[in-house]
């Protein structure tokens, strides 16, 4: 399982969508990175593969930062995907 997680400029939480197939979420997530690097601001609409009925559509020009991480099976779910080191102990 592959999660796409849109942060949202002003929004302190994150838009996830899931794919099942590392193909697929490379290929969404190549498509937000070039949209975002696009000037002119565009709606992108985006499903989740888990979640058949989520739907949701940004403006390209509120998107900050992407990120693609993968979900390992038996992995803890409470890790939240980031890219800020964690705490030492």
């Amino acid at each position: 399982m592959y999660t796409i997680e849109v942060i949202l400029r002003g929004n302190p939480i994150a838009l996830n969508v899931q794919r099942k197939e590392v193909a697929a979420a490379e290929e969404l997530y190549k498509q937000l990175t070039e949209k975002i690097k696009n000037p002119q601001p565009t709606p992108i609409e985006m499903t989740c593969e888990v979640m058949t009925g989520k739907r949701v559509t940004v403006m390209s020009s509120d998107i900050a930062a992407v990120q693609m991480t993968s979900k390992a099976s038996g992995s803890s779910g409470g890790v939240r995907a980031g890219f800020f080191p964690a705490p030492e102990g």
